[in-house]
C-alpha cells in the first residue's frame, strides 16, 4: 500500500512518450501459425487482436531507450533515477539491461535499475515504487519509468494468454505532475511463480517456446484468484481516497484478450474503456505497456476534465495484481 501525500506533496505524471512501430502484420498472416496446433490457431482466431504491429530486428533495451530519448529530448532536468520493467528475456546475461538503456538514451548521472518478474504488474508496480522513491527524498525531482515490448524468441503467440504486439514507453513521476496518482495498492501470490517459462538453457533462441505448465490453473484457478484480488484492491484504493465507485469516470486495464475485458466488467461492475480493446485489436500485447498506452491515449482524447478519476487495474500470469487511482 502506498500512502496518500498531502496535495501539495502531490506526485503525478510529468510526460508519456509512446513508440509504435508503423508496419502492422495480420493475425492471419504470422509465420508461426503453420506449426501451431488447433487448440492453438483456435486461440490466436478468438483472442480479439486482428493485428500486430512489429518492429523487426530490434532489441526491447533499443526500443526502450529510444522512447527515453525521445521523450527527454530539450528538457533540462536530467531524471534522478531510470526504473527499467524487465524484458521478456534479457539482452544479456549478468550484464544490466537497464544501464544499457541508461547508457543509449544519453542518461550520464541517472541511477538505473530493473523492476522485474511481475509480468504486465510492472509498470503499475514501477509508478507505486516511482512514486514513494520522490516522496522518500526531497532532493530528488523526476522518475522516469520505461519498458520495451518484444516477444520472447520468434513466436508471438502465447497461447493460452495472449498475441505479442511489439512497442516501447517512456514516462515521467515528477511532484505537482498530473493525473496525480491519487492512491495505489498491489498483491501477489508467489505459488505461481513457475506457471510459465521458456527452456532457455538447453536450446537455441530459434527453437524457444513458451511453456504453461497447466493451461486449466490459468484459466481457471488463476482467474477466479484475479476476481478476487481485483475487486478487494479495487474496494481499499477507493476506500483510501475516500470515493465511492459511481466516481470512476474511466477504467483501464492491460489488453490481452477481448473475452478478458467482459470478465472483469462483470466481476468488478465496473465498465472498461473501449480504448482498451481498440488497442487490443490494433496492436496485440503489450506486456506491462499496454496500461501506460491506454491512459496515455485516453488522455489526449479530452474527454475527461480536471478532477475526475482514472482507476487503473492490472494483473499477470505470475499472479502478481495491482490498482491504481489517478485524478485528472
Amino acid at each position: 500500500m502506498t500512502i496518500p501525500a498531502p496535495m501539495n506533496q502531490a506526485v503525478g505524471i510529468g510526460a508519456i512518450h509512446c513508440l509504435l512501430p508503423d508496419e502492422r502484420m495480420s493475425v492471419a498472416d504470422l509465420p508461426e501459425l503453420a506449426r501451431l496446433t488447433d487448440e492453438e490457431l483456435k486461440f490466436a482466431e478468438q483472442a480479439g487482436i486482428k493485428s500486430v504491429g512489429v518492429f523487426p530486428d530490434t532489441e526491447p533495451t533499443e526500443l526502450a531507450a529510444r522512447a527515453c530519448r525521445e521523450l527527454v529530448a530539450g528538457q533540462s532536468d536530467v531524471p534522478d533515477l531510470l526504473v527499467h520493467i524487465g524484458s521478456r528475456a534479457p539482452d544479456v546475461l549478468i550484464g544490466s539491461d537497464s544501464g544499457k538503456i541508461a547508457h543509449l538514451a544519453g542518461l550520464t548521472g541517472t541511477f538505473p535499475f530493473t523492476v522485474d518478474g511481475l509480468g504486465c504488474a510492472g509498470s503499475s508496480a514501477a509508478w507505486g515504487l516511482g512514486r514513494d522513491l520522490l516522496l522518500g527524498d526531497p532532493s530528488r525531482k523526476s522518475v522516469l519509468i520505461t519498458y520495451g515490448s518484444r516477444p520472447t524468441a520468434a513466436d508471438r503467440v502465447r497461447r493460452p494468454v495472449t498475441v505479442v504486439g511489439d512497442g516501447a514507453f517512456a514516462m515521467t513521476l515528477v511532484r505537482g505532475g498530473r493525473p496525480v496518482l491519487k492512491a495505489h495498492r498491489m498483491e501477489a501470490d508467489s505459488s505461481f511463480h513457475d506457471l510459465f517459462k521458456v527452456d532457455y538453457k538447453h536450446h537455441p533462441w530459434s527453437q524457444w517456446r513458451e511453456e504453461c505448465a497447466d493451461n486449466d490453473r490459468y484459466s481457471f484457478e488463476l482467474a477466479m484468484h484475479s476476481r478476487t484480488r481485483l475487486g478487494k484492491l479495487v474496494d481499499q484504493v477507493l476506500a483510501d481516497a475516500g470515493l465511492g465507485k459511481d466516481a470512476v469516470a474511466a477504467t483501464l486495464m492491460q489488453n490481452v484478450t477481448a473475452s478478458a475485458f467482459q470478465f472483469y466488467k462483470a466481476t468488478l461492475e465496473l465498465p472498461i474503456h473501449p480504448v482498451c480493446a481498440t488497442h487490443l485489436a490494433e496492436l496485440g500485447h503489450l506486456g506491462p505497456m499496454d496500461v501506460v498506452l491506454n491512459l496515455d491515449r485516453l488522455l489526449a482524447t479530452g474527454e475527461l476534465t480536471t478532477g475526475q478519476h482514472v482507476l487503473v487495474l492490472s494483473n499477470s500470469p505470475v499472479a502478481a495484481w495491482t490498482v491504481t487511482l489517478w485524478e485528472v
